[in-house]
């Protein structure tokens, strides 16, 4: 096979892994407000962090994959704590005040984070496309949380938490790009989840409690976020962060506010005003402008 068409077929499967992260993260955001009923934000946290690293663990003892070295242990620490305990534990909590709508739009002030960060920290730079991008999308975020709003779907609580799920976001992506450099997806992620479960076993005798008396359907919806979302999910995630820029990656994510829109709609029954689908479409359009010609994925090196 050519550089060429193995530079292609990279681009396609990175792309194809961020088509995938994106259907299962807006589902999750329906999830978590479905398991949110019966499951307090930390037992939920815990609940689907356990699953994750069960099944990642299966498939880390599968491969016979090396343990990290020790100059990685640091940025995987940061990243479970940020990204897998403190995200997790502030989403579900927000989403017990705002829609799963809402709660995406605000979560996807991260992008826009990630990629300041990665310019700072990682050397990514500033693409101009990039920010023009992430500034129509952000508009269509801005949109879509204008409109639930108007239907008294927000508090102020819910912002907060939501946005602070969006920092502790932000901050794991860019940590979890440089171990990436050396660290497979699927390893990267199974020790952070076992570092969020770690950070979330204060709340073991909360789940042992609720998980007595919920619903079946609540505990299918928190094996669920645990098997797609988490596992599954932060697996491409990873895999496509690995072969692209974190900044450039981070704008795709504009797509899951409308897509958890029309799943709350669907799932839920969360009915979005016309003038959120109008802010969908804003989002849409922000990606293709963020990932017009600037983008270039890179195949990395990943041991």
């Amino acid at each position: 096979m050519s550089a060429e068409a193995e530079r292609r077929r990279e681009e396609w499967l990175a792309l194809g892994a961020a088509g995938v992260t994106v259907l299962l993260w807006a589902s999750a955001f329906v999830g978590i407000r479905a398991a949110g009923k019966d499951f307090a934000p930390g037992p939920l946290a815990l609940g689907r962090l356990v699953v994750a690293a069960l099944l990642l663990g299966g498939v880390a003892l599968a491969r016979r994959e090396s343990l990290p070295r020790g100059r990685d242990v640091p940025l995987l620490v940061l990243c479970g704590i940020l990204w897998f305990a403190l995200y997790n534990v502030a989403l579900n909590a927000g989403e017990r005040r705002v829609d799963a709508g809402t709660a995406a739009m605000l979560v996807n002030v991260g992008p826009i984070l990630i990629a300041i960060l990665a310019g700072l920290l990682l050397r990514e730079g500033f693409p101009r496309m990039l920010f023009l991008g992430c500034a129509i999308a952000f508009a269509g975020v801005l949109v879509i949380g204008f409109a639930t709003s108007q239907q008294g779907t927000a508090s102020k609580e819910g912002v907060v938490l939501c946005l602070l799920a969006a920092v502790a976001y932000a901050s794991g992506v860019v940590a979890q790009k440089v171990v990436l450099r050396r660290v497979s997806a699927a390893q990267t992620v199974f020790w952070c989840a076992l570092v969020g479960v770690v950070a979330c076993l204060p709340f073991v005798g909360q789940l042992v409690d609720e998980t007595r008396s919920a619903s079946g359907s609540a505990v299918a919806w928190t094996l669920y976020l645990g098997a797609g979302p988490s596992a599954l999910g932060f697996t491409t995630w990873a895999y496509a962060l690995a072969r692209t820029s974190a900044g450039r990656l981070g704008a795709t994510t504009y797509l899951v506010p409308p897509v958890s829109v029309l799943l709350g709609w669907a799932v839920l029954g969360e009915t979005p005003p016309a003038l959120a689908l109008a802010g969908g479409l804003l989002c849409l359009l922000g990606v293709a402008v963020g990932r017009r010609r600037t983008l270039r994925f890179r195949a990395a090196s990943v041991s």
